[in-house]
């Protein structure tokens, strides 16, 4: 049975009153998913031509012409009022001309150089970013959740100071998921868009994140490449004026002499910072740096495609996948520049085209089904950000969604990893899928990662629309949980966020044509059923999506 807590851990108690809910589901007929098609999209999307699919350079708009011309042939029709795009208005902010961070105090000065030791943007949009020397304020975890009694940022006056945090929450290191803040599983509090968004909000003139691979869920060149180049944001209205002047990352062993200059020992800071009633602790030393930024608005696209619903036309079952990468980023060490995004996420986005391929030679369902290819997912979910705050059809006839990110192409697996199962009603549909195709769902391998708040799906669910998040499995069909966790490994240090994310045309489809059957099923019966599927009782989402209910025409 399927079950939820939190961010992706399965409970049987939820499961049942997820059955209990629910009741039975239609039976739906096998989709007719072609191989060749998410395979050759992989392939095309992932082309150098392409030049890593950035949001805002010809990469996108080959994307875009790429996607009107697969959906249309596909079969499916404009999504956006006759549109097959929604514009998505961004500003690009590229810094150069790094100054090094500088440490200073104590009767020391040490700098930091840029990529190879630190990361750092503004958010802000102006010419220049110039941190004056700022106190360092050891802030722990750089979390204020009055709901839990923890408040990191208590007593201390951040304005003028640089915060350094520490990434992932108190209790990441926990072997179970019992605890204040879920145990090892991360809540958004963890999660870097969280860290600055506090730290901007306590008035800090800089926030600097320490890197640690394990509770990151990914190594330091995923950091470089990713914050590094062009920095696609949401258009503010204040122009980012009161966001920090500077937020960055840097390497451990840099945060280690950080640490040592202030006459502290790292380790027993991160001690303290998982005890509660820490307290944040001025360091006695600065942070200064300064760099240029080269401003570019321009609007991104998100691609909207339907297949109209035969008779309840009007409500919307919706898939989504993040068409964009990093474009070029940090070369490898053949020199290679292009961030292609093979796995992340050209497999998702053909994955769309498939699916509606197959929805279309099936023919049309009760209710429509709505395919929407968004941007800038890599730079904060910015494309399914603008979605949710504009939607294309209302959120509260959109009766459930479906986000897909990343495919395996480790082959075949026996089961699934639920992605935030057991918090709503979704599990009655997947469980009848997977009891159909032989398969079985497990927790959220890796629960620190904090998967949940990290991809597209997140951006509708806070917003009340119940989304699956259902991951390739691990326990592979040729070579078991060993294989699979090798393969994941290998992806996340060698190719996650970094040039060679690359098509392999050897790879295995097997295991992506079987992930896409269920997909298929799950879409489609719910465009078959007449149930409004909500979050269970209790959940966080389960109030906003009752709000949204009472609106007209809702749910």
């Amino acid at each position: 049975m399927l079950k939820i807590v939190s961010a992706g851990v399965l409970s049987l108690a939820a499961a049942a009153s997820a059955m209990a809910a629910g009741g039975s589901v239609p039976q739906v007929a096998a989709g007719q998913i072609s191989e060749a098609t998410v395979k050759e999209g992989t392939r095309v999307l992932s082309l150098d031509e392409f030049e890593g699919r950035a949001p805002g350079t010809p990469g996108e708009e080959k994307t875009v012409a790429y996607l009107v011309e697969q959906f249309t042939k596909a079969g499916l029709k404009p999504g956006n009022n006759g549109s097959w795009v929604q514009d998505v208005p961004l500003v690009e902010i590229t810094a150069s001309n790094f100054k090094p961070l500088t440490i200073a105090g104590n009767g020391t000065s040490k700098g930091y150089t840029i990529a190879k030791d630190w990361v750092g943007v503004t958010y802000r949009e102006q010419p220049r970013a110039d941190l004056a020397p700022s106190e360092i304020v050891f802030v722990g975890y750089g979390i204020n959740a009055p709901e839990k009694g923890w408040n990191d940022y208590a007593g201390v006056d951040m304005r003028g100071k640089t915060a350094l945090i520490l990434i992932n929450d108190p209790d990441y290191m926990s072997e179970t998921l019992e605890g204040q803040f879920n145990g090892r599983a991360m809540t958004y509090y963890g999660r870097w868009t969280y860290k600055f968004e506090e730290a901007a909000r306590q008035g800090a003139a800089a926030a600097i994140i320490v890197h640690d691979t394990f509770p990151a869920a990914y190594g330091w060149g995923t950091v470089e490449s990713s914050w590094t180049g062009p920095q696609p944001h949401s258009v503010r209205k204040d122009g980012g004026a009161d966001q920090t002047q500077v937020n960055g990352w840097v390497q451990l062993p840099v945060a280690r002499e950080i640490a040592q200059a202030a006459g502290k020992n790292l380790d027993d800071l991160i001690a303290a910072a998982g005890k509660p009633g820490f307290k944040a602790m001025p360091l006695g030393i600065t942070a200064s740096t300064g760099f240029d930024n080269a401003i570019r608005r321009f609007d991104s696209k998100n691609v909207v495609a339907v297949l109209p619903g035969k008779t309840r036309p009007d409500e919307y079952v919706l898939h989504t996948a993040h068409w964009d990468h990093l474009g070029r980023c940090t070369p490898n060490a053949a020199g290679d520049d292009i961030c292609n995004g093979a796995i992340d996420n050209a497999t998702g986005t053909a994955a769309l085209v498939a699916l509606g391929e197959a929805h279309a030679k099936a023919g049309p369902a009760d209710r429509s089904l709505l395919f929407v290819a968004v941007t800038a997912e890599e730079s904060g979910l910015l494309g399914s950000e603008y979605f949710a705050d504009n939607p294309t059809v209302p959120l509260n006839h959109i009766v459930g969604g479906l986000n897909m990110d990343a495919l395996s192409l480790a082959g075949p697996a026996r089961d699934v990893s639920v992605i935030g199962g057991g918090k709503s009603e979704l599990d009655d549909y997947l469980k009848a899928a997977l009891a159909d195709l032989g398969r079985v769902a497990t927790p959220d391998a890796s629960p620190q990662a904090g998967y949940y708040y990290r991809s597209d799906h997140f951006s509708l669910a806070k917003r009340g629309v119940p989304m699956f998040y259902v991951k390739s499995g691990q326990d592979l069909v040729d070579g078991g949980r060993e294989a699979g966790r090798a393969f994941e490994a290998a992806y996340r240090e060698r190719a996650y966020h970094m040039p060679d994310d690359e098509y392999d045309p050897n790879w295995n489809w097997g295991g992506v044509v079987q992930d896409l059957q269920l997909f298929y099923r799950l879409g489609r019966t719910l465009a078959e059923d007449d149930k409004w599927p909500n979050w269970l009782p209790g959940d966080e989402f389960r109030r906003i999506r009752d709000d949204s209910c009472k609106g007209e025409g809702g749910c």
